[in-house]
């Protein structure tokens, strides 16, 4: 046993945590959990847990379902909303093991380990700063309505929007999640919380830890937080910005920072990575935006990015690059713009990495930048440019997903087969759903 599980196992006993949640997601990034008695963690850090992984989306088939978890210590947290009246729990997230050891194929987590590695091998270290976006709604009989009506970094300090979300920074805060700040959104009950950049396996982490903690802080004030991509029409949806760069895992220093690299100081590797996530940007949409609901934000108009182009200063742009300021040359990043909160962290930091390793594999030159809003241009003044577009539904990205060898790769067989299977029969129960839309324009005129 290492010296950070001995100590994790101190901490439990010191701060008399009695139960431990051993969580790890299924490939649409639903957090799963099993819970042990403290008295248990030791046997779980050295040894693992079984468990039965046919029920998990994506997982075993019934007869090949046992699995096991390993606890991986550095993601150990006590939980801060229990203790005092509740017993006090920690938490820890898990690898999945298959029977003989190995790591399981079918583990979102793992596939992201793959591409860190694979990036490792080039020299380079994989950094992420996801910005997850969500609404907080109030219960109306069968009807949701958002719980307030601010806009854009509205302050109000007595109301309420402003205690749940500074509530759940501070739990945040208790989870050794680095908060940097909190804002209200654009639309009326959207909220932005963002937390300090890292190492792209702890970003995911953060995040899928931010979400169900969102969730819990909201349901203790009687609202619900959902990180649906677009659950009103009309108004701008949550999206999952995520700003990225490579640092050189000899030296530390940033990798795509270059002082003549033009434009915008990049280094020649920042280009390439930009042009391997334009080259592979269809494909990545079926992991980064994977829902059928997802193809409702990405519409011309909310400031969701459909065209595939980069920029400096356009957030119409696919991709955005920072300004640069001097003395920060290790926040030298790019900002991928059309990811929304319903992805899997894993799956998508994952695809991320390996399109612009691509990119940097084959030396791929990005197209010039476009500082015009794209959102204004015609349909001809885009292909005269040779701006591309998004996959306008979750079918057509599907389709893109099953051509992009780099990005199925990145997946893995296991998850590819699991997700487009599972991913097509949501396409296809959306496909024949009859919606209250159809009922209110047809039923009568027709």
């Amino acid at each position: 046993m290492d010296d950070k599980a001995k100590e994790i196992i101190e901490i439990t006993a010191a701060e008399g945590v009695q139960f431990i949640d051993l969580q790890f997601t299924d490939i649409f990034g639903v957090t799963k959990s099993v819970t042990i008695p403290s008295s248990g963690l030791d046997e779980a850090l050295a040894r693992g847990i079984w468990f039965d992984g046919s029920s998990i989306q994506g997982f075993a088939r019934i007869q090949e379902s046992d699995m096991f978890l390993r606890p991986d210590p550095v993601t150990f947290r006590i939980l801060p909303w229990t203790g005092g009246d509740t017993p006090l729990r920690a938490r820890i997230i898990c690898d999945v093991h298959s029977p003989d050891g190995s790591p399981f194929e079918g583990d979102p987590r793992y596939a992201l380990r793959r591409a860190v590695e694979h990036a490792a091998e080039l020299g380079y270290v994989y950094n992420t700063g996801p910005e997850l976006e969500f609404f907080m709604f109030r219960e109306n009989g069968r009807d949701a309505v958002p719980h307030d009506v601010g806009g854009y970094f509205d302050f109000s300090p007595g109301d309420e929007a402003q205690l749940v979300r500074s509530e759940i920074v501070s739990n945040l805060l208790a989870l050794k999640i680095h908060v940097e700040m909190s804002h209200h959104e654009v639309a009326i009950g959207q909220h932005e919380i963002d937390f300090r950049y890292s190492h792209a396996m702890h970003a995911a982490d953060n995040a899928i830890t931010f979400k169900y903690t969102v969730k819990g802080v909201a349901a203790k004030h009687g609202l619900f937080a959902t990180f649906m991509p677009k659950p009103i029409f009309g108004i701008n949806g949550s999206g999952m910005h995520v700003h990225q760069s490579l640092v050189s895992a000899k030296t530390g220093e940033s990798a795509f920072y270059d002082e003549g690299g033009e434009p915008f100081r990049l280094s020649k590797i920042a280009k390439h990575f930009v042009a391997g996530q334009l080259r592979h940007a269809r494909a990545l949409a079926a992991i980064v935006a994977p829902t059928v609901n997802s193809y409702k934000r990405l519409t011309p108009g909310y400031e969701a990015p459909v065209y595939v182009c980069w920029a400096q200063r356009n957030r119409s742009a696919l991709i955005r690059v920072p300004r640069y300021s001097p003395g920060r040359e290790q926040s030298t990043r790019c900002e991928l713009r059309f990811p929304d909160p319903s992805t899997n962290p894993y799956l998508a930091f994952a695809v991320m990495l390996e399109a612009g390793l691509d990119g940097i594999k084959n030396e791929l030159e990005p197209p010039e930048p476009v500082s015009d809003d794209v959102f204004h241009w015609t349909p001809e003044e885009r292909i005269a440019h040779g701006v591309d577009v998004l996959p306008g539904t979750l079918e057509e990205a599907l389709d893109e997903l099953a051509k992009d060898d780099v990005v199925c790769n990145a997946l893995g067989e296991h998850i590819y087969a699991s997700y487009d299977r599972a991913k097509r029969a949501e396409w296809d129960e959306y496909r024949i759903h009859v919606t209250e839309w159809e009922i209110d324009r047809y039923l009568r005129t027709i």
